[in-house]
């Protein structure tokens, strides 16, 4: 496994059209792999994630089974001259496997995730049910609290002192998630695209949430297939890749 960190140069005119286009950095992220036809279906799947730190400074980030090539995405999106030097190709690409292994249960880490929070209604009974966006902060971060101890970790929780709330409630009596765990949802994003270039286009809306927070090793081979497999649904199109880093 490999995980890759390519800095986008939002300046140039490439850069923004990929990066309000959900499809086209999909295609161009799948460009990256020589060996992997567009048809295939039985190809490793391959994360990634955009994280907007500030306005000039944008990071993609990809977990694949091989090794990339983004020559092209330097051309489009990059800096091709600084390129030219092999000390800075533009992109850095690392063996994955190494830190996959050297989790262990119990150990901290400092997680990131952009995610699709979804679930699924019905308005009417016998209606069939809905794939519908979670919009607000607290459902998102529950949406995230159902599926932690089956992905292999468990968020970290804030001691008393660090609440603001006895017990992590509101004067309501409802759990404040922000106050009792040790993780922040952030950068709301509302995303809609055509998908497809060709024929009739379909559609895509979605709504994409980043969570930022600390977290518990509870099985390492379950969190080694969360860190490779993705977590939630929209993977194609930027969700799902959780990366971790040491606790500060």
């Amino acid at each position: 496994m490999h995980l890759t960190r390519f800095r986008v140069n939002t300046a140039r005119t490439g850069a923004r059209r990929l990066l309000t286009s959900p499809q086209s950095l999909h295609a161009a992220v799948m460009s990256s792999f020589p060996g992997t036809l567009p048809t295939d279906d039985n190809a490793p799947r391959v994360l990634w994630r955009l994280d907007h730190n500030a306005r000039a400074e944008v990071f993609l980030y990809v977990v694949s089974a091989t090794r990339p090539d983004m020559t092209h995405l330097v051309e489009q999106a990059g800096w091709p001259s600084a390129a030219s030097d092999p000390e800075t190709p533009g992109w850095h690409t690392r063996s994955y496997t190494p830190f996959l292994e050297r989790l262990a249960v119990g150990s901290c880490w400092s997680f990131r995730l952009t995610a699709n929070p979804v679930h699924h209604i019905r308005r009417k009974d016998g209606e069939p049910t809905k794939r519908t966006a979670h919009l607000t902060a607290h459902h998102q971060m529950q949406w995230l609290l159902d599926r932690q101890e089956r992905s292999g970790f468990r968020i970290s929780q804030k001691t008393a002192a660090q609440r603001l709330l006895p017990a992590g409630r509101t004067h309501q009596g409802h759990e404040d998630h922000g106050d009792r765990y040790e993780m922040v949802v952030r950068d709301q994003r509302s995303l809609s695209f055509s998908k497809g270039k060709t024929g009739p286009h379909k559609a895509v809306s979605l709504v994409t949430v980043t969570f930022d927070g600390h977290l518990e090793v509870t099985d390492p081979e379950a969190l080694r297939r969360t860190l490779i497999g993705g977590l939630g649904k929209a993977k194609a199109y930027g969700c799902g890749l959780m990366t971790l880093a040491p606790v500060r």
